[in-house]
């Protein structure tokens, strides 16, 4: 797996580790972190590789004795995409070429993990796979660019192929910085007194998809035959507005602040996922509602600002 020690990359490697199945995590750290994977330290099943996707010799000798690989090692973030459009580039297409090639001469069977923030804009309904596509920012083209280049090596090599486009994804061991999603952001905001931040007017929207949902959805996909060579969305089929987000986190509009969006041309104004397919081909739904979910991931959130003698991601 490519982006083991990141985010969703911790969750999935938790879920094959419970299965059980051995799991080699490949991961720079530059995104990731330790700490996603301490749990997993003394697992016999479990090997960590640091290295960089961008580096082919590496991935080439992480490739070893692979069956399946689950690609999560990206550039992830839309503004630094739109400050610093080589790193897209670089991570998101060099990167996963070199993964491509890594699993064409091993004989390895490649699941890409994508993103919604592919699709165009649906105003009036839930967005199925054969929505449009509008890549936004360096970030999206980046994603449509190495799923393109996935499928062009499913069709042309024979290369058992699946992408997948989880809706926006929170939970425990996200980032709650400027790189981490917005739930984690608002909760630890929220947590340390401070001011709700919202870029623009708020009423955009986002369907947010519970990370131990998402992981089972991306582990149900790499072990079903029906998913190769398919596009794959995953979401609740629900959407909140931002604004209803920060209310929902912090129940007082006085601390909620708007400002000026840095980059409003890329901002999608709703995001709603129809899971239809996942739920026909692969028999995935989520569970999460979403009160648990904020609920999980504030408890997470706390414990990462007390003082505490154990390293840990997992909440109590």
């Amino acid at each position: 797996m490519t982006g083991g020690a990141g985010f969703i990359g911790r969750w999935v490697v938790q879920k094959l580790l419970d299965a059980p199945y051995s799991v080699t995590a490949l991961d720079n750290l530059s995104n990731g972190s330790n700490e996603n994977i301490c749990d997993f330290r003394g697992n016999p099943n479990f090997n960590f590789v640091k290295a960089d996707i961008r580096n082919r010799e590496s991935v080439n000798t992480a490739f070893k004795d692979v069956d399946l690989c689950i690609h999560l090692a990206a550039q992830i973030n839309v503004q630094e995409s739109l400050d610093f459009p080589d790193r897209a580039f670089s991570n998101n297409i060099v990167g996963t070429y070199n993964v491509l090639e890594a699993c064409r001469k091993n004989d390895v069977k490649l699941v890409i993990v994508g993103s919604c923030m592919v699709y165009d804009v649906a105003l009036s309904r839930a967005i199925n796979e054969e929505h449009p596509i509008k890549p936004s920012s360096p970030y999206s083209g980046s994603k449509i660019a190495a799923e393109n280049l996935a499928l062009s090596y499913y069709h042309g090599y024979g290369l058992p192929v699946v992408i997948l486009r989880p809706f926006n994804t929170y939970g425990p061991c996200q980032k709650s910085n400027s790189e981490g999603g917005v739930v984690g952001i608002f909760i630890k905001r929220h947590l340390e007194g401070k001011n709700l931040l919202i870029y623009g007017d708020g009423e955009q929207t986002r369907d947010f998809l519970y990370v131990e949902d998402c992981a089972g959805f991306i582990v149900k996909a790499a072990f079903n035959d029906k998913a190769v060579g398919e596009v794959i969305n995953a979401g609740t089929g629900h959407d909140i507005s931002i604004n209803n987000l920060a209310l929902l986190i912090c129940k007082d509009e006085a601390k909620i602040r708007h400002v000026p969006h840095i980059h409003p041309l890329s901002e999608i104004r709703k995001l709603v996922c129809d899971s239809l397919k996942a739920n026909n081909l692969l028999e995935w739904e989520p569970i999460t509602p979403m009160d648990e979910g904020i609920r999980k991931t504030t408890q997470w959130v706390k414990s990462t600002l007390e003082p505490s003698d154990q390293d840990s991601c997992m909440p109590t």
